[in-house]
């Protein structure tokens, strides 16, 4: 018996205890399918919190429902949430009156013997302080609520958090990237006229421009922004509330009247006197109105805090949502930098080209030009060269000199036509690519 496992269950739809033994190594699922067949709500829907507001985890056996303590394995309690709901109106089990109370609860003049008194008198002192302690332990119920929706708006701050962080870092990229590319479109347009030009590339990057407006969008998380601010605000109230904190205290100075009004009555000697329960019956009554006026303040408390964390719930799936858009923007955003920087570098690399070119060229065209004037002179009989300003002092040296001169001015005619062509064909090959 010692070695025994028992756990109490208390279902917070209800107000009502169930116990149940434990068997050796029992899971957690199959607790919970015999909570089922005693309170009615599904696997699915239960919630068992502990007074600490830590959810059961299914993965541990259902032994962890039994934690010992101070107060020891008997009074430890764990509580039962219906997940389906959000407002808990009842119907509640309320603590049922035994047969000598309710006597003198019907009629509270009838006179009795001071023995027999004293038993009725004992037993509603315990229904007193039955009422009493079945108030703190709902109480403590709605704080486990509150612990667990404490929990739940910790994570959901952290990843509202890391959301804005990763809104800023989007627009902060969106920024730099406008700039950037207005930047590129502007020193393109000023060298398209004398520089390298390519219409694929240019339409290009006015998509990107396009595509990084449409990115923008998932760094709006303004409405997301408003809900859990708000939300964040009624859970602040919710904590400010005066019923979030213990409205016992009238039950427990009724309990402490009935205390001492029993002790008043043991006092008396056990003569043949009979006397009325007419102030007992006064503190009953008055215990049972304070108990229905705190639990339906609790109940209205309670469906309030249930309320906030389903929308906690129902929040963090948008979140994550806007988390993925954010990151898929942020790696759209960088895949259209990096690509629109290789194509830079790859002009870069057709303009080094085709300066190469243009100095092999000029450098062509400079050894033609300095090309010595045996080329352009005729020779002389005797072989030797004649100084320029010598072969022109004769008609016939002069007509044969005209005579070359004209032979290389075709071919530098013929020379530039050849580097027209391929300067065509080089512009040709850059259009395409």
């Amino acid at each position: 018996v010692l070695f025994l496992q028992i756990v109490h269950i208390l279902n917070m739809t209800s107000a009502k205890i169930v116990s149940f033994l434990l068997h050796p190594e029992e899971s957690l699922h199959s607790l919970q399918i015999r909570i089922e067949f005693e309170t009615g709500i599904s696997t699915g829907n239960q919630e068992l919190l502990l007074e600490t507001g830590i959810c059961l985890d299914p993965r541990k056996p259902a032994s962890q429902c039994v934690i010992d303590g101070v107060r020891g394995w008997d009074s430890y309690m764990v509580y039962l949430f219906d997940k389906s709901k959000t407002v808990y109106d009842g119907p509640f089990a309320s603590r049922s009156l035994s047969d000598c109370v309710n006597y003198i609860v019907q009629d509270s003049k009838i006179q009795l013997p001071i023995p027999q008194l004293r038993k009725v008198w004992a037993e509603a002192v315990h229904y007193v302080i039955g009422l009493k302690e079945d108030y703190s332990r709902l109480f403590q119920g709605q704080r486990a609520a509150m612990l667990s929706l404490l929990r739940y708006n910790a994570n959901l701050i952290k990843m509202k958090n890391n959301m804005v962080s990763a809104s800023q870092q989007l627009k902060a990229k969106l920024e730099f990237f406008h700039q950037s590319i207005h930047l590129d479109l502007e020193r393109y347009s000023d060298q398209m006229a004398y520089g390298i030009s390519s219409e694929k590339m240019l339409k290009a990057w006015k998509e990107m421009e396009d595509k990084a407006s449409q990115c923008a969008e998932a760094e709006d998380i303004g409405y997301l922004d408003e809900q859990i601010m708000a939300l964040h605000t009624e859970i602040v109230e919710l904590q400010k509330s005066p019923y979030a904190r213990r409205q016992g205290e009238v039950m427990e100075s009724l309990e402490q009247r009935a205390i001492d009004l029993y002790k008043q009555l043991k006092t008396r000697p056990p003569d043949h006197a009979y006397s009325d329960s007419t102030d007992m019956v006064k503190i009953i009554v008055q215990t049972v109105q304070s108990q229905d006026r705190v639990l339906k303040e609790l109940f209205g408390h309670l469906s309030k805090l249930l309320g906030c964390k389903q929308k906690i719930i129902d929040l963090l799936p948008k979140i994550e949502v806007a988390l993925n858009n954010i990151k898929e923007a942020d790696n759209s955003v960088m895949q259209m930098q990096g690509k629109r920087q290789r194509e830079i570098w790859h002009l870069l690399k057709i303009a080094c080209t085709q300066s190469s070119s243009r100095s092999l060229v000029s450098s062509s065209l400079e050894g033609t030009a300095s090309t010595p004037a045996a080329t352009w002179l005729p020779q002389s009989s005797s072989g030797n060269i004649p100084h320029p300003l010598s072969s022109m002092a004769t008609p016939e040296d002069g007509e044969h000199f005209v005579h070359v001169i004209e032979e290389n001015l075709n071919y530098l005619e013929l020379f530039s036509s050849i580097l027209q062509e391929a300067r065509q064909e080089q512009n040709n090959s850059m259009m395409v690519s």
